[in-house]
């Protein structure tokens, strides 16, 4: 196995060093305080942009919370290209809150509006719903683009982890229904399968932060049964066709359970005929794309998404 990054392993040790009860056993309030805590200890605060507006929009399962970021000095009679972000979570944890740095990097490196959307979340609400919250966001985002002063011919979608899975379900259901048009799909260590059975689950199954058990804890409080978790909207990997999808980056960690799934995801975006930018983050952990304060790759990573979300922005 290869060495970690220095920065990684002192996180790591700081983590594993912890006592933590069963997740099976432990109030998922507790669980949920717990991860907003270890990801706000490893960022620092995002950058000043240009204004940061709550709204609240409708869905097919009720209200959905998304916040919207504008760059400095957009202007009011010029469109911006827009980025809809859906956060890491395992379907079950986080919020807009612990990705507020994220989302404030890529709106001023990418010069662009980003729609930042907080899609429900398991056990409350099981699958599809997160799934439908984040289609229904994209929806609205395309249709109320000259409202915010977007342009709906350049609307790119991305997240991390499970995030990553809800923006590839995203361009896939675009494209099934006819829209809307996406320009670019930005995926950093996306979750593309459930079957939980491959290499790097094995090989990175404890002691890099995400482990197997935690990826079974959070499927068991999203899916309600098997069959959901063979489903496309599942599991983007499993699409027979992934053909005529825009453009995507692909990020992963050498480290992580979920790495195996997502170089087959970008190897069958490539196979295809898809214009996927693949990269591998050596000696890297899940997690990294949100941990400024304590990783130097998590910002420039940040730049190299931008940049790829600018060239995308160029040339709808």
């Amino acid at each position: 196995m290869k060495p970690l990054d220095p920065q990684v392993q002192a996180v790591c040790d700081e983590v594993n060093a912890q006592e933590a009860g069963s997740l099976w056993e432990r109030p998922i309030a507790d669980i949920r305080k717990d991860f907003d805590t270890l990801v706000l200890e490893l960022a620092k605060p995002g950058p000043e942009v240009g204004k940061v507006e709550d709204r609240k929009i409708p869905g097919p399962h009720g209200p959905i919370p998304i916040r919207i970021y504008w760059p400095a000095g957009a202007s009011a009679t010029k469109p911006l290209p827009v980025y809809l972000n859906f956060h890491g979570s395992g379907y079950v944890v986080l919020g807009l809150h612990t990705h507020d740095h994220v989302c404030r990097a890529i709106c001023n490196d990418a010069e662009c509006i980003v729609v930042a959307v907080d899609y429900r979340k398991g056990p409350e609400n099981r699958f599809p719903k997160g799934s439908d919250d984040c289609w229904a966001s994209t929806v609205w985002t395309a249709q109320h683009c000259a409202e915010l002063g977007g342009d709906p011919k350049r609307i790119a979608v991305g997240g991390d982890s499970a995030g990553g899975c809800l923006a590839a379900v995203v361009a896939q259901r675009a494209k099934a229904e006819g829209g809307p048009k996406l320009v670019f799909q930005l995926l950093v260590y996306p979750v593309t399968d459930t079957r939980e059975d491959t290499s790097s689950y094995k090989t990175y199954a404890e002691g890099f932060l995400l482990t197997a058990e935690l990826m079974h804890w959070f499927f068991d409080r999203y899916f309600s049964n098997e069959v959901e978790k063979t489903t496309v909207t599942a599991a983007p990997l499993r699409a027979p066709d992934v053909s005529g999808l825009p453009p995507a980056m692909v990020m992963v960690a050498s480290h992580d359970p979920l790495f195996d799934e997502g170089v087959a995801y970008a190897e069958k975006l490539k196979k295809a005929g898809v214009p996927t930018e693949y990269i591998n983050y050596q000696g890297h952990i899940h997690g990294f794309w949100t941990a400024t304060g304590r990783f130097d790759v998590a910002s420039q990573a940040h730049k190299t998404a931008a940049a790829a979300l600018r060239k995308a922005f160029r040339n709808p």
